[in-house]
Formats: C-alpha cells, structure tokens, sequence
C-alpha cells in the first residue's frame, strides 16, 4: 500500500510548490516513492496536466538537468535511478527543511551527558556558573542586565546574576542509531506518516555527517523485527505490513552501541507511538487494538535498560493521539530522554518535552 500524491488536496500541493520549488517537490515525491524515480517524474507530469505545475515550465529540460548533474541516472536496464548525488542532495534538503530554523541552543541535536572542551565560541550565552573561564564572558550582555537594576545616582553594579558567558562547541564524541519505524500504522488511514519519518532520519543523519564528522551515526528498521540498514537505504525504505516491536528495536540499538567506542551514546527514534508487538521465544506476540500492557511494559523495561546504560532516547512523534502520546512520555520519563511531538505535515513545528530538564517550551 502506498500514500498516492493525487489523493492530497489540490490548495495544498500549490502551497507545496510555492514554498519548496521544482527541484524540493521532486526530492518530496520521490521518497514518497520509496525512492522510485520514474513514478516522482510521473507524479510531477501528472500534476502539470491537471494544472498544479505552470504549464510553462519544461519539466523535460529540468529532468535532463537533474541528470547532467548526476542527480538521477540510469541502470543497467535503462531505468531510472537515483544517483549518489541525489542521495546526498535529498540529505541535505532534509537537514534545510526541517532544522533550517530552529534554534541551535534548543533543538537538542548533538546531546552529550559528557561535555569535552569547547573549541569554537558560539553567538548563544547562558548565566555564568563558577568555574567558567573569564575570557568567555560576553561584556556586553552582562553590562546590559547590569543596568536593569541602576541606582537613581546611575551608578553601575554588576552582580555575579548579571553576568553571562558565550557558549562553545564541545568536542565529545558521540554514538547516534535513528530508528524508524515501517510498520503498517505509518500509512493507515491513508495519512502518510512515513515520508516526514524519512525526511527527519536524512535531516539527522546529514547534521552528524556534516557537523560533527567524528562521531557515529547508524540506522535500523523496526516492524515485527529490527534490522540495520545502510544510511544510503533511507530513501528507499517502504511501508510493510508489520506491526510495532519497539522493543526489539531499542535491543537493537543497544547492541549497536555497544560496538561504538564513543564517551557518548543516543538513540533518536522516529515512531508514531505504538507498540504492538514483541518477539519472546522465538516467537512474535502481537496486539494491534489499543495498548497491550504486556507489551507496553516489557517496551519500558528496554527503555529503563537504556537509561542504566546512559543511553537518552529522543522520540520523534509523528502522531498527537492522546493514547500514543502518553505512552511517549512514559518511556521519556522512565529514560529521562526527550520526545518532539509534531504532526506529519508540519514537522518544523514541535513541542519539545524535555524530561532532562524537567520543562516544556516551543520549539521554532
């Protein structure tokens, strides 16, 4: 089963195209896809005919530009393929749609329980703490909530609560597996939860591969099992009719892990909430109608294991069910992990519930 394009509303797919242009419609469709480059083109023809796309704009000279520049190819076949450029460019896409805008100092991207030394000063400060080097201190900032309190004889007194450093980069290494989840509940009810799971994954995978190139980044699958696949997978990845075994994808990730040699371990796991399944015995348990408790509680007791083995989990939540996201926040409670709750089609807007630091705010 697959989320067909032509099912969307049509004021929708015009704001889609005003906002993203030609060549991010495209990258969208094809992982709508699952990767598939010849029913993307189809897809941006079919549009066209039904007037979605100008009719002015010559869809074959932008496919001929694609290829000349090593963004689609060719098989051995003679069909169409995504090429090693279009993989990267799809990443970076990702990384721009969806991280573009959000503040470095609240997405938690790069979270390290062991902070190495900051090398590289950064444009956001934080309140002074002992210990701090002196040489960090932004003068200016500090001046400033200095002279909220002035005295009627203008006289400037700067308190150590005035005073605010800049913050740096930290250096530590850090081991990340992203999970997604492929079961059947992420297309059900022919709302597409699958394609932004995707764009989150590459968005993630690109920050680490770019931003922080020593660390690790490793990805899996989790349906009725849990399986590791290659990062140059992601835009292939399909939908199959699984159910969720959440379970055996956090057991996964922590053997995963256990191969890194990293000071610092995380899982991000892209889900829409549900677990409904679990392997013991050899043998698949499922429960697809509401939440089985068993199966809950033998999820929290992985979920528990992470957190004595010092390893945050940050839940990517494609869903806002009252039910799935309660289960969400009991696993971020028992992991003291974090959760970003977003619906499917507007993934750059989340509620950042950080169980570390025990509050709630926006994330822009």
């Amino acid at each position: 089963m697959r989320h067909r394009y032509s099912f969307l509303d049509p004021d929708l797919i015009r704001q889609m195209l005003a906002e993203m242009g030609l060549r991010r419609l495209f990258n969208h469709l094809l992982l709508q896809s699952g990767g598939d480059v010849e029913e993307a083109m189809r897809w941006m023809r079919m549009l066209q005919q039904r007037g979605l796309i100008d009719e002015n704009i010559d869809l074959e000279a932008f496919f001929a530009q694609l290829t000349e520049e090593q963004i689609i190819g060719q098989d051995g076949n003679g069909n169409m393929t995504l090429a090693a450029g279009g993989e990267r460019q799809i990443r970076r896409d990702a990384l721009d749609e969806i991280f573009g805008g959000l503040k470095k100092s609240a997405t938690g991207y790069h979270s390290v329980p062991t902070a190495g030394q900051g090398t590289e000063r950064l444009t956001e400060t934080r309140t002074y703490q002992f210990g701090d080097d002196p040489m960090s201190i932004d003068s200016i900032r500090s001046l400033q909530n200095a002279m909220k309190h002035n005295d009627p004889a203008g006289h400037i007194s700067i308190l150590e609560d005035d005073l605010e450093v800049f913050e740096t980069e930290h250096n530590s290494g850090c081991a990340t597996v992203v999970m997604i989840d492929i079961s059947h509940s992420m297309i059900l009810y022919g709302e597409d939860r699958i394609t932004p799971a995707k764009k989150v994954a590459l968005a993630l995978t690109e920050l680490v591969l770019t931003k922080y190139p020593k660390d690790s980044i490793d990805v899996l699958l989790f349906g009725d099992e849990a399986v590791e696949v290659p990062i140059s997978e992601i835009p292939y990845v399909k939908v199959g009719p699984f159910h969720t075994n959440t379970k055996a994808g956090l057991e996964l990730a922590q053997r995963i892990l256990r191969r890194r040699k990293h000071s610092n371990k995380q899982i991000f796991m892209i889900t829409d909430g549900k677990p409904s399944a679990l392997t013991e015995g050899g043998r698949l348990y499922t429960n697809s109608f509401g939440l089985d408790m068993k199966i809950v509680n033998r999820t929290l007791e992985e979920a528990d294991r992470c957190r004595r083995a010092n390893i945050p989990i940050t839940t990517f939540m494609l869903a806002t069910d009252p039910m799935l996201v309660n289960f969400v926040e009991q696993l971020s409670q028992i992991n003291r992990g974090r959760a970003f709750y977003s619906s499917p089609d507007r993934l750059g807007e989340y509620i950042l519930a950080d169980y570390i630091r025990n509050r709630r705010k926006f994330v822009h």
